[in-house]
């Protein structure tokens, strides 16, 4: 990994003050003032912080932020004030947004074996939309503080204890027994896009090692016992499956079949679709949001999260092949999907292939990396860092087993201006699979734009030897 040289004063700091400060001076009264405020003082702080306090990377997802809500709120500024002054601060948040991206490029290392993103504006647009996000993922993120931060020191500590004293930072797969097919389903119908689809529904049956700290509370989350497995299935004779896992935050109708488009994959490709919702995300939420406490819970959460994960990953596939014996299916995934079909390669010697896409596969990096610097130094002091944190999410880390596909079965796509899982991600799960990592000039959230994707499920489709009529 190479840094790149380090500046004492980043002159694109100067575009998000200008923005801030036209936004929050441009014009008077409290309406311009109620529209201003957010925008103006998002671009004013982070174009400052990042003069003056430059290496937070948080600060440039402040600034992308901040650009977006001056974009969204320059049409009530054209309301409360006039069409030259709302220009005005459209274009300058425009610039910031932007700026954010190529501030974020400059300063991103490049990594031995990862393709270099490319430097245009194109690319700045896309990075500057991953930086947004991922300013929204850590700053609405709900972090353990106080006497919480405390409890999540001596847990975790308790956690890694127990999986040493089980052999399971050893032997993961003794923590993961194989699940019986569901006995009882439930089937729903729903229609979005112009597409119909089924919702497969059953009880998930995990239940976590009870000596294991907070496995009680885990139990209590309701609607978390129960699977929703959404299916669109061609009448007929058997075809293919192809088990699409979503990402963080997602679950929902409209955005995973916005992400796997029914019409390509299951139209034009003739395929199956099987598409499970992760525990916590959804429908099965425990917060107000999907995904909340999968990622910013406590770490034993996490821990829980990914292996009932597993759990209704290969149940799933259980209720599959209990019904359509011999089924032929192939998994991708996206994000947190890619982690998940990762660590799914490694417990299911049957499927016909795994495609992981722009994979968070280091989750102890991912967390420890964008933690603020004061729950860091209190975590270490307390025993919890980045180390402990890897040590306690082994036993559900992709990495900690072999696959048991062939490599000619496995395949990686990554991107190379990618925020939000950087390219040590796709990396390491490259040479953990012994297989090249396939690079498209893009980021993380544009992923829906690049064919690169397509290319590769096609490829792995061909190896497989699938034949759709």
């Amino acid at each position: 990994m190479e840094y790149p040289k380090p500046k004492q004063w980043e002159v694109l700091s100067w575009v998000p003050i200008v923005a801030g400060l036209y936004w929050l001076l441009a014009h008077d009264g409290g309406a311009w003032l109620f529209w201003a405020i957010v925008p103006g003082a998002l671009l004013l702080a982070s174009g400052i912080g990042l003069l003056l306090t430059p290496g937070d990377p948080r600060t440039i997802s402040l600034m992308s932020i901040g650009a977006v809500f001056g974009l969204l709120f320059t049409l009530p500024a054209w309301w409360v004030a006039d069409f030259g002054t709302a220009f005005f601060t459209g274009l300058l948040s425009f610039a910031s947004f932007l700026a954010s991206g190529r501030a974020a490029l400059r300063r991103a290392p490049l990594y031995l074996g990862a393709t270099p993103p490319e430097i245009s504006t194109r690319m700045d647009f896309k990075v500057a939309i991953d930086e947004a996000v991922l300013g929204y993922f850590v700053g609405a993120s709900r972090i353990p503080s106080g006497q919480e931060a405390s409890r999540t020191c001596e847990d975790s500590l308790r956690m890694e204890d127990a999986i040493r004293q089980h052999g399971w930072d050893r032997d993961p797969q003794a923590m993961h027994p194989a699940p019986p097919a569901p006995e009882e389903t439930y089937i729903d119908r729903g229609r979005i896009f112009g597409h119909d689809y089924e919702v497969l529904r059953f009880d998930s049956g995990y239940a976590p090692p009870s000596e294991l700290p907070n496995a009680v509370i885990w139990k209590s989350h309701a609607n978390n016992a129960e699977c929703h497995v959404r299916l669109l299935r061609h009448p007929g004779k058997p075809r293919p499956w192809l088990m699409c896992i979503h990402g963080y935050r997602m679950g929902s109708p409209w955005m995973d079949l916005s992400l796997f488009s029914p019409g390509w994959l299951h139209h034009k490709l003739g395929l199956n679709i099987i598409q499970p919702v992760l525990p916590l995300h959804g429908p099965r939420r425990a917060g107000l949001r999907s995904g909340d406490l999968y990622l910013d819970g406590d770490l034993s959460d996490l821990v829980y999260a990914e292996s009932q994960a597993l759990w209704d990953l290969r149940r799933t596939l259980a209720w599959l092949r209990a019904n359509e014996p011999g089924a032929r299916v192939g998994v991708l995934g996206v994000s947190l999907g890619g982690y998940n079909a990762a660590l799914l390669s490694g417990y299911d010697a049957e499927l016909d292939f795994a495609v992981a896409a722009i994979p968070v596969i280091d989750l102890a990096f991912a967390l420890w990396s964008v933690a603020p610097p004061a729950h860091r130094a209190y975590y270490a002091e307390h025993g919890l860092d980045e180390a402990r944190y890897r040590s306690v999410l082994q036993p559900v880390s992709p990495l900690s087993r072999a696959p048991l596909l062939s490599r000619e079965r496995l395949f990686v796509v990554a991107a190379t201006g990618d925020r939000i899982v950087v390219p040590r991600h796709p990396l390491e799960l490259g040479r953990h699979w012994n297989v090249p990592v396939q690079w498209y000039q893009g980021s993380h959230l544009s992923i829906r734009q690049e064919h690169e994707v397509r290319d590769t499920l096609n490829l792995a489709i061909a190896r497989a030897g699938w034949s759709v009529e």
